[in-house]
């Protein structure tokens, strides 16, 4: 008996430390989340000059595969430590939906995908890429995850960003680093993260030409794969020029976000 248990210690340490595979999302209802992103832009000594603070809901898993959005809304502020100023609803993302399911997706980078959103609303485009980002590093690769491994996402092309500019990742390393729980489940946490990645901005005549550094990350729950939280950084560097100036000035924008579940299914 000894003997078996010590040859079986291995096997049971090596599947507890193993990734279920071939789960599918289990969407047993449509589910919120609350989405909140705040920007700081700075200058290079790392004084910060503006804030806002974009926060949404999402919910996915609809009946009709759609999932959609709410309670959009944007809050300004001066300097490092000012108070944010009222929150502004931004009525024209109320009630966005699109389609988002196993078998069918909208194509968020179709040209006529934001055909409601006015062209310099950049950040409220974010918050729709964001997610999807999110839920695709959480549930699209969990089977490809392996303990302490990197698992990489290359691409030598940019992407077009239609009336935004281009965005190219360049190297996308996944890492599942360990066990946690969140909102009583048994999670996997999941790490990403993606350096140096080359952006242009062509937008309402403003222009800039730079890079993104951006990581977070998710927990995914083991026995549904739905996403129990996310975290979001990014660090933007780069030259911009508005209408008017001949040269070029020198930018830093910071953002930080939180992707949380509203309600449990």
């Amino acid at each position: 008996m000894i003997l078996l248990a010590l040859v079986a210690a291995p096997l049971l340490l090596a599947q507890s430390w193993s990734l279920p595979h071939g789960i599918a999302v289990k969407n047993n209802a449509p589910r919120s989340y609350r989405f909140t992103v705040e920007y700081f832009t700075a200058d290079l000594h790392g004084e910060i000059n503006t804030r806002q603070r974009l926060v949404g809901d999402y919910t996915r898993a609809l009946p009709t595969g759609d999932v959609v959005w709410n309670n959009v809304s944007e809050a300004k502020a001066d300097g490092a430590t000012s108070p944010y100023g009222p929150p502004e609803k931004i009525e024209f993302m109320e009630g966005f939906h699109y389609r988002r399911n196993a078998k069918e997706s909208a194509d968020i980078m179709a040209p006529e995908f934001f055909k409601n959103f006015p062209p310099t609303a950049v950040f409220e485009r974010n918050l729709v890429w964001d997610t999807q980002m999110i839920e695709d590093f959480g549930q699209q690769y969990f089977d490809d995850l392996k303990l302490n491994q990197p698992y990489h996402i290359r691409s030598s092309e940019a992407m077009k960003i239609p009336e935004v500019g281009q965005f190219q990742n360049r190297d996308i390393e996944l890492q599942w680093v360990g066990k946690s729980q969140r909102n009583g489940q048994n999670c996997a946490l999941i790490e990403y993260s993606a350096f140096f990645n080359p952006l242009e901005i062509a937008n309402s005549g403003i222009n800039m030409k730079g890079r993104s550094h951006y990581w977070g990350q998710i927990w995914v729950a083991t026995a549904t794969r739905q996403i129990e939280f996310a975290t979001l950084n990014e660090d933007v560097l780069g030259e911009l020029t508005l209408p008017g100036q001949n040269a070029p000035m020198t930018i830093s924008v910071f953002r930080r976000g939180t992707f949380a579940p509203l309600a449990r299914d």
